[in-house]
């Protein structure tokens, strides 16, 4: 981290301006070499400097405003320097190559962001909300990566720590000095109820981040069904748009067809499949084969029926199979007359909604079901404190599988020198998710994701 490096922080193309950000050691003094009108070296911190950009003969390359921001208080917590040229790849590029040419060392994806990390500015959750705020698209998106970067979220995590290492703490002391008098004795009856404590709290994080997993991913959807049904004019009229082909033909849709709309600031994600049948049509039938691979991955299936026809076996085998899941039954062509029986069916009529879909009836129920289902209206009102990321997620699932064990081990009467040590190792893995504890490849991975120049 020794030298200093640049990128492009704007998206490369004809625009106002372009950002050209430098961090480093030497930014200040590189950026200097190549500008006009102002020493930079002499300037004060966070300011706005306007002048020329030049090359070695003396010839302007662009008009810029060049802002100059002196560690510690800067996004990596080095010096920093932001070149505001005019928008266009041609002068940008111009600029890069000078500032490569007089010392730079083009930035790797995220690598600014990386620094803010390894300089103590962030930690890793507050990295992870960066990209998050950056790829955010709704307005509760946005609120979620807000908390994570101001640090709620993270807090967290410390509050589990601070209390389990008041644990180990006391612990020890039992071990190292036992005649001190005015310590608490640990014995397994005093730590099973605060053992029992922490494995509530690690649940609750893990269950209300679930919340944070639906509000950042979205919610997946595969419309799922017989040929003809409506699945494909229901996506269509979903999303007020003729994405998907609708035919009389069975069989129209063979791959999956995708599409996205909001629901109370939630995304969902839609995914209307091949009809599923018995086919001798090999395309068809790895399009079938496909939608039910979709439907077993999905977090809402939406199953039509045809109010029209007659159940099927195939329909009640699948039905059967989406029971364990979150399912909404579908019933379109309530304008035909009625060939089936509700009541075969066995299902929650709590699960059932009928559409018609062709005389836009029965949409607007869709979605407020859905938005009970997943609790959406809550979670446009809450302030949303989750955590979000896969990783992090995975990580606290671990710690509550260990917790749990030392919880056995203490009702099981195991000596409280020998569970110290387990606990030692779930309070180092706890800090992996905020980058307390951290292995470089892990950041090298994680920051890859990252945009170049940020």
């Amino acid at each position: 981290m020794n030298d200093t490096i640049v990128a492009i922080s704007t998206s490369l193309g004809i625009g106002a301006i372009s950002i050209i950000r430098v961090s480093g050691e030497e930014s200040i003094s590189i950026v200097n070499s190549i500008f006009s009108c102002k020493d930079l070296t002499k300037v004060e911190s966070h300011t706005i400097n306007y002048g020329h950009i030049i090359d070695d003969n003396k010839e302007i390359i662009d008009e810029v405003l060049v802002t100059v921001m002196k560690a510690p208080k800067t996004f990596t917590a080095e010096d920093t320097v932001e070149i505001n040229t005019h928008g266009g790849i041609a002068p940008t590029n111009k600029v890069l190559e000078l500032l490569i040419e007089k010392g730079c060392r083009l930035a790797e994806p995220g690598e600014f962001t990386k620094r803010a990390f390894l300089n103590g500015r962030i930690d890793l959750l507050e990295a992870e909300a960066v990209m998050d705020m950056i790829d955010s698209k709704t307005e509760i998106q946005r609120k979620m990566a807000t908390n994570q970067l101001s640090g709620k979220t993270s807090n967290l995590i410390n509050e589990l720590r601070d209390d389990m290492i008041q644990i180990i703490s006391n612990i020890n002391v039992n071990i190292d000095y036992p005649e001190y008098d005015d310590v608490e004795e640990i014995t397994n009856d005093i730590m099973i109820p605060k053992i029992t404590k922490l494995r509530e709290r690690i649940e609750k994080i893990l269950k209300e981040s679930e919340n944070g997993k639906i509000i950042k991913e979205g919610i997946k959807t595969s419309i799922i069904g017989r040929p003809n049904v409506g699945k494909s004019s229901l996506l269509n009229a979903l999303l007020e748009e003729e994405k998907a082909i609708v035919t009389d033909i069975a069989g129209t849709t063979r791959d999956i067809v995708e599409g996205q709309i909001k629901i109370n600031g939630i995304i969902l994600n839609i995914i209307d499949t091949a009809g599923i049948r018995e086919t001798d049509d090999k395309v068809e039938s790895l399009g079938v084969e496909k939608s039910i691979k979709m439907m077993n991955e999905s977090d809402l299936v939406l199953f039509v029926i045809n109010n029209n026809e007659e159940l099927t076996s195939d329909v009640k085998e699948l039905l059967e199979q989406v029971k364990d899941k979150n399912y909404l039954v579908l019933i379109n062509k309530t304008d035909l007359p009625s060939k089936i029986n509700i009541n075969e069916l066995e299902l929650n009529n709590n699960r059932i909604i009928k559409l018609s879909i062709i005389n836009n009836k029965g949409l607007e129920e869709l979605k407020e079901k859905i938005i009970e289902l997943f609790n959406i209206g809550n979670l446009e009102t809450k302030d949303p404190t989750y955590l979000s990321n896969a990783r992090s997620i995975s990580i606290l699932k671990n710690c509550l599988k260990s917790v749990g064990e030392v919880e056995n081990s203490l009702k099981n009467n195991m000596p409280i020198d020998m569970i110290e040590l387990d606990i030692k190792n779930i309070w180092e893995e706890l800090g992996k998710i905020n980058g307390t504890s951290y292995e470089e490849e892990l950041l090298d991975e994680m920051f890859k994701r990252f945009c170049l120049g940020k």
